[in-house]
């Protein structure tokens, strides 16, 4: 029974990496084919578009990753070494989330944005 268990966390953890690796595929596949017919569309920016498309989906294959190593760490080989390569690992995958986050929208994800600080100064000038 606990043979079972551990198989199928294993290849829970499987599969999320491998939805990982499909939302970051088919991201590319299908960022660049609407990329290639906005190309020659006047007044937008189709460079800029793509490039977020591929940002946001490498951060949601990011995530897939930092969760099927977590699967993998804590339900199946939770020892102080794994955990603290999780920890590792989650670290650097953070990092660079928090990179893509910059790269796109030109600020640290903790910063205000600027619907953000419009909203605060209506709400100090009321």
């Amino acid at each position: 029974m606990e043979d079972a268990i551990r198989l199928g966390m294993e290849w829970s953890a499987v599969g999320i990496e491998v939805m990982a690796v499909a939302v970051i595929v088919l991201a590319i596949v299908i960022g660049t084919a609407r990329f290639l017919m906005q190309m020659n569309q006047t007044g937008f920016d189709a460079y800029q578009a793509y490039k977020t498309r591929l940002v946001r989906a490498l951060l949601l294959g990011l995530e897939f990753l930092v969760a099927a190593d977590i699967v993998r760490t804590v339900a199946l080989r939770a020892s102080m070494t794994n955990v603290a390569i999780l920890g590792a690992l989650v670290a650097i995958r953070t990092f660079l989330s928090w990179s893509l986050v910059v790269e796109i929208d030109g600020r640290w994800p903790w910063q205000a944005g600027p619907e953000q600080r419009q909203a605060d100064a209506r709400r100090q000038a009321a």
